[in-house]
């Protein structure tokens, strides 16, 4: 969805934010999904140098994004990934149950990345057209 409302397609951007899986490197911490949806703020209003300055929505529309995500997790217990998923990134059983069962809690990280890239997609059509 950043990507697309940046008007980027770029693969090493996703690249970039491979290893945001599993709560940052299948810690259990900070969702991915979360951390995504920042990085793609950051693509559009953060410098490209140590010269230049940030532009304010970079601030701005990233903390409206983590507020927005904490509500979005509340039912969940917090915004980290073991809280979320509550998957033992390492366990191999677990990932394959989370993968592979239809009733697992994948359902619940599939419908908050769709609802924090709508929100994401809304914040920064909004900034555009303000500026």
């Amino acid at each position: 969805m950043g990507q697309e409302k940046l008007g980027i397609d770029d693969p090493d951007m996703i690249r970039a934010v491979g290893a945001y899986g599993g709560g940052i490197a299948s810690t259990g911490r900070t969702c991915g999904i979360l951390l995504g949806a920042i990085a793609a703020v950051s693509a559009r209003y953060s410098k490209s140098s140590p010269d230049e300055q940030d532009n304010a929505n970079m601030w701005r529309l990233s903390f409206k994004l983590s507020k927005a995500f904490d509500k979005m997790c509340q039912p969940h217990g917090g915004t980290n990934c073991a809280e979320i998923a509550r998957v033992d990134w390492r366990d191999r059983d677990q990932v394959k149950s989370f993968y592979g069962q239809p009733d697992s809690r994948r359902q619940i990280c599939t419908r908050l990345t769709g609802d924090l890239a709508a929100y994401l997609g809304e914040i920064l059509e909004k900034a555009e057209k303000d500026s």
